[in-house]
């Protein structure tokens, strides 16, 4: 219960850190740091418009997105205080779970008949198809390292006690920043302020959403962030420190994420659309690496 209460807290202002930090680095005061919830209240207090081509797929599309991303926040942890649900290779849970949401956004955007939208739609799928190797490879590599197979687990097995295991959990720490860039669209993957259809991926995905479905999408999109920049804090937060202590340095860590998001988008432009593929796929080279290392480590070899 602890975990996800810390990342529902979280997911309340670390989006508009990443507001502010970006309004700050481009000389301007910027909305306050609830102005994204704030907007999301504004979308669930209005109506939704249906695209008289619509079917039932669209109009649903939104709540199992948003009721995926819940539920699998019920399987992250954090540190060592237990996720609600918890069970050997629930990591493959989690996965599918983020997955079975984003199949139903995919399908609401083929559902409209938007040539745009079956474009992002593509686009979305191909880069999650590269993404998955990735996340599999590092918690398989994590699961050989600890001996065992759970996220809570994993976490509460991740020693720090010689310079291997530091290593591990920072290039761990690494490959999880870098998939929750994939997984939320951000840069250089896409970029959540462009407004020309022919380069967006998930925004032109959502463009005949509106009101409460649209809110409902921005809210998962929030706490998805929120729980893979978690599963990156885990790996170096040591479960020997007092609860206040965790929670402190927790904080401080998705603080500093979140201004690292900002002040990288500020400086940086987005890929390049074939080059996508290559960023992403050089997280899973990364995770390859890792899982070498540990069986050497393991002498498998």
């Amino acid at each position: 219960m602890l975990a996800l209460l810390v990342i529902l807290l979280s997911c309340t202002f670390f989006p508009g850190v990443i507001v502010k930090t970006k309004a700050l680095f481009s000389g301007r005061k910027g909305p306050g740091i609830f102005q994204p919830w704030i907007d999301i209240v504004r979308l669930l207090k209005k109506g939704s418009v249906y695209s008289t081509v619509s079917s039932y797929v669209f109009q649903t599309g939104a709540s199992v997105y948003l009721a995926s991303v819940l539920v699998a926040a019920l399987f992250v942890p954090f540190d060592q205080h237990t996720a609600l649900i918890s069970f050997p290779g629930d990591f493959v849970m989690f996965a599918y779970l983020l997955g079975l949401g984003r199949f139903f956004l995919i399908i609401s955007a083929l559902d409209v008949s938007s040539g745009f939208e079956g474009m992002g739609a593509n686009r979305e799928a191909f880069y999650s198809m590269l993404a998955e190797p990735a996340f599999f490879i590092l918690m398989g590599s994590l699961a050989m390292f600890t001996g065992y197979t759970s996220f809570n687990e994993i976490f509460i097995n991740l020693h720090y006690q010689d310079y291997f295991s530091i290593i591990i959990a920072i290039i761990a720490a690494f490959v999880l920043g870098n998939l929750t860039l994939v997984e939320t669209s951000r840069l250089p993957i896409d970029d959540p302020l462009t407004h020309l259809e022919l380069t967006m991926v998930h925004e032109v995905m959502v463009l005949d959403h509106s009101g409460i479905d649209l809110g409902l999408i921005k809210i998962a999109n929030n706490i998805k962030f929120v729980l893979f920049s978690t599963l990156s804090a885990n790996c170096f937060i040591p479960q020997t420190w007092s609860l206040g202590m965790q929670i402190a340095v927790y904080l401080i860590a998705q603080a500093g994420f979140a201004v690292g998001i900002g002040y990288f988008e500020s400086f940086r432009a987005r890929n390049k659309m074939a080059m996508n593929a290559q960023y992403i796929l050089s997280i899973s080279a990364i995770s390859m690496i890792l899982i070498f290392v540990i069986i050497i480590l393991n002498n498998k070899i």
